[in-house]
């Protein structure tokens, strides 16, 4: 069952991938104390992740952060160093890359995909929320093979 507005972020560890290399972090404290856009991807460097999804989120992060953002977060089934490494290839320090690389993160909010006949495995679907002290306040969920309202454009229209 996936995670509802007003439901807590479940506490499991992503690991945030930084200039020194990967931080393991309990999302429980990545959430805390402040209001984040966090955004999944079922894949790093994916077609439409990198042609759209990520580079709006990079576009529209001052706009974002001046209705209220404190943070903006993108989290995909892949490890931290394909994270960091895409994070490195958008130009952007804007948008903190946050490694689910069991997919634990994607499991526990209830929001998996099977990628399997692209080679691909278990990931997270495309989704996006608003998490405001580790409360799910805003949550949009695509339908398979959309991309609209997880967008950054979307999510503004909604701040």
């Amino acid at each position: 069952m996936a995670i509802e507005t007003g439901q807590k972020i479940p506490d499991v560890k992503l690991v945030k991938a930084t200039d020194n290399g990967p931080d393991a972090v309990q999302a429980s404290d990545f959430f805390a104390g402040k209001r984040v856009a966090l955004f999944s991807v079922p894949g790093a460097f994916t077609p439409t992740c990198s042609a759209k999804h990520l580079p709006g989120y990079v576009e529209k992060a001052a706009e974002l952060k001046a209705k209220g953002i404190d943070e903006i977060a993108c989290t995909a089934v892949n490890d931290a160093f394909v994270m960091g490494a895409w994070g490195k290839a958008s130009g952007s320090s804007d948008v903190t890359m946050l490694a689910d690389g069991n997919g634990e993160f994607a499991k526990a909010v209830g929001l998996t995909m099977d990628g399997s006949g692209f080679g691909l495995g278990q990931r997270g679907q495309r989704f996006s929320m608003v998490v405001n002290d580790g409360v799910v306040e805003q949550l949009n969920v695509e339908a398979p093979g959309e991309f609209k309202v997880s967008s950054a454009e979307h999510m503004l229209g909604q701040l």
